[in-house]
């Protein structure tokens, strides 16, 4: 399918996989789309800037880059913004269309109906879109595509007018008659008040007169301050609603002066923020801020996830507002027809962005259309990569599935470096875009959103799993059933059950099948530092005290991670070490403990801060301290072993030592915790067919752990 991206100052429009239905959600195949003239223009500005100008407008990013390329290297931190630049950034934010596919759990919507879509995450300019429920809602039979394409301006602009609460005979200034203006002042007309409008353009003043404002003020034509306080009998507005952009600060100056005693100002558009007190302390007057469409932007539960606002308690929601600006177009309260100043197809989408870089007349609002059904749209979920390089021979030939920060980071660069011994087959990734762009970066034969494609794949030998976690038990069996070899990254499973299917899966095996390999991304145990330890602990002849300590950092809590598609830290990191604990000692866990504190604010969960004991049947006894309570700037991860008469230590794979003999310790420039070699050993396994990386009940057992420190996680 064709979508519009912006890349480093440009729109392009590509071919893209389309996406897949997911349960909350529904595809749409998109009629019309509308453009965001201010902030689709402002984006392909700063796309075009250079890195060290995004670097003054963005130093928290520049840090970030620092901290990565400290302490993973700058080849990881290299692949990562590299990948970043060459994706490419959806664009637009609203769109109307027809449902193609419901995803499960939605019962209000049917395949077929019509709908207007909301969303910069999701209703972007592409032929097909995969839109939450809570970001899409049913066009009126009696409104046409073209209208209800512009369903997020409307949403906001009335979202700004109910910040205002406005009522019936109320004097109102708009400030800035662009598009947003436009809708707002007819908006506050339907209300019943009485609207100025001013605005630097006359053309926009003249339109917005034709609209149905009542009064116009041009800067030009006097003090428009003094013109409001004269047109409303000395008493000043009832409200303010700045619909402009300008990084002025004049702009919220002249609103707060042409305001009433306790009046309120509502902003909208994006101007200068430096106030003024004398400008309304006096006055007493009301500043509020306008969210985008409504209350439930920016809330991952309610856009995301569908949980929608009781409507007892919240009247107007975003997709309430989206479901009245619909209305009001429908009944004719709202024209739109005459504030659309051109429609271009979707193949010609650059030269309509360029019509509105280079156009002496601003433009209020520019839509694009779309093929139907039947008129060559391609729903294709596959799109090959013409730059790809044909596979060499004995090369095991992969594909990586989840095309995230880690998977650009870690796993894609060393099949690079690997491809002596590794094909890149394919990449596949939810995201059509994303997908194209890493799939391009990489060399990878073709890109796809279709996880079938890949099972179905003969060419396919070996399968990278680097999604998020929920979906890591079920595609690794759907993989291991097709007979490809599975890296997965951990964890292993989110829960007992999920351990249990894999489990059966190759109990299920007659003992005359080759079984395919299953590797979970212990990588840790795979390390230089890890394979020492180990070499040093194998024949001691007493059991162990091993002491890990593992200083996490905060992740917010409504990060993905503390979720159900996380499964929480404890299971989807600390399992890492209990996996290390196993190797080490290379015995069956007898018992397990935990401890965990209960915070005393919201802040930090109990689940981020607890102490796991382990002991293993040759007598040893791990410790694990877990904790997002310390700073990021002291180093995560340090290890003690107490052995036979020596303490060997390792800190944040950096630095190993060893007191009480005469081995010598590893030192390294960067954290080497065995990614590439968790690769090379998978390789060696598959070409082999001998013995596995990590044995089978080893993988077990580190999830089996982990499951139950989180029972005890809750006592």
């Amino acid at each position: 399918m064709k979508q519009v991206l912006i890349k480093r100052g440009q729109t392009v429009v590509e071919e893209v996989p389309a996406p897949i239905i997911e349960a909350g959600t529904l595809l749409v195949q998109v009629n019309h789309s509308c453009i965001s003239v201010g902030t689709e223009m402002s984006g392909i500005a700063a796309s075009g800037l250079p890195l060290w100008k995004r670097a003054i407008r963005q130093p928290e990013n520049v840090i970030k880059a620092i901290h990565m390329a400290a302490t993973e290297g700058l080849s990881r931190t290299r692949s990562i913004v590299e990948g970043a630049l060459s994706v490419g950034q959806p664009t637009g934010y609203s769109a109307s269309g027809v449902v193609m596919e419901v995803g499960e759990g939605i019962y209000d919507i049917i395949k077929g109906q019509r709908v207007a879509c909301a969303g910069a995450q999701c209703a972007h300019h592409a032929e097909i879109i995969r839109v939450p429920r809570n970001l899409t809602t049913v066009i009126p039979d009696n409104l046409d595509f073209a209208s209800a394409s512009t369903v997020t301006l409307g949403a906001i602009a009335l979202q700004g007018v109910r910040r205002a609460q406005p009522t019936l005979g109320e004097n109102f200034v708009v400030i800035g008659l662009g598009i947003l203006g436009q809708l707002t002042a007819q908006l506050l007309k339907a209300n019943g008040c009485c609207v100025i409008g001013t605005d630097l353009d006359r053309k926009r003043i003249q339109l917005a007169q034709g609209l149905g404002m009542d009064i116009d003020i041009h800067p030009e034509d006097g003090n428009d301050i003094e013109h409001v306080i004269r047109l409303t009998a000395g008493i000043g507005a009832d409200g303010v609603i700045i619909t402009a952009a300008t990084p002025s600060d004049a702009v919220i100056s002249t609103a707060f002066k042409m305001c009433r005693k306790k009046g309120r100002v509502v902003l909208v558009g994006d101007v200068g923020l430096n106030l003024n007190r004398a400008d309304f302390y006096q006055k007493e007057l009301d500043f509020f801020i306008s969210t985008s469409y409504g209350p439930g932007r920016y809330d991952n539960n309610y856009e995301e996830r569908g949980l929608d606002y009781p409507v007892a308690y919240v009247r107007w929601t975003e997709n309430r507002n989206m479901e009245e600006y619909l209305r009001l177009v429908a009944e004719g309260k709202v024209k739109v027809a005459p504030l659309v100043s051109a429609t271009y197809p979707i193949e010609k989408a650059a030269d309509a962005y360029e019509s509105l870089k280079s156009s002496a007349e601003k433009p209020l609002m520019v839509l694009l259309s779309y093929p139907q059904k039947g008129e060559g749209i391609s729903s294709l979920r596959t799109v090959p990569n013409p730059l790809a390089r044909p596979a060499g021979q004995n090369r095991i030939r992969t594909a990586v599935c989840g095309a995230g920060s880690f998977a650009k980071g870690a796993h894609l660069p060393n099949l690079q470096s690997l491809s002596h011994t590794f094909h890149l087959q394919a990449i596949m990734s939810r995201t059509g875009h994303n997908v194209v762009a890493t799939a391009r970066q990489f060399g990878a034969n073709y890109s796809t959103t279709d996880y079938e494609q890949v099972l179905n794949d003969s060419e396919v030998d070996a399968v990278i799993v680097a999604t998020r976690h929920n979906l890591h038990a079920r595609m690794a069996l759907q993989a291991l059933r097709a007979g490809k070899h599975v890296l997965l990254e951990k964890p292993l499973a989110l829960t007992m059950e999920e351990l249990k299917e894999i489990e059966n899966f190759y109990s299920s095996l007659s003992v005359k099948d080759a079984p395919p390999i299953l590797l979970t991304g212990f990588n840790r145990r795979f390390s230089c530092y890890a394979k020492h330890i180990h070499e040093i602990v194998k024949n001691r002849s007493n059991p162990m005290l091993l002491n890990y300590r593992m200083n996490a950092g905060h992740i917010p809590l409504d990060h993905w991670v503390h979720t159900e598609e996380g499964g929480g830290r404890n299971i989807g990191e600390a399992c890492h070490i209990y996996d290390l604990f196993t190797y080490l000692t290379n015995s069956k866990a007898l018992t397990v403990e935990a401890m965990t504190i209960k915070p005393s604010t919201g802040y930090y969960s109990h689940r981020d801060n607890f102490v796991a004991n382990i002991k293993f049947e040759d007598g040893s006894v791990a410790v694990l301290i877990y904790t997002a309570l310390g700073s990021r700037d002291y180093p995560k991860e340090h290890l003690e072993v107490f052995v036979d008469g020596k303490v060997i230590a390792m800190d944040d794979y950096k630095r190993l030592t060893i007191t009480g003999a005469k081995g010598k310790g590893i030192e390294t420039k960067i954290s080497d915790k065995g990614q590439k070699e968790e690769l090379e050993a998978f390789a060696k396994a598959i070409r082999s067919g001998g013995e596995w990386p990590i044995p089978l009940w080893q993988q077990v057992q580190a999830m089996e752990i982990s499951f139950k420190v989180e029972k005890m996680l809750y006592r």
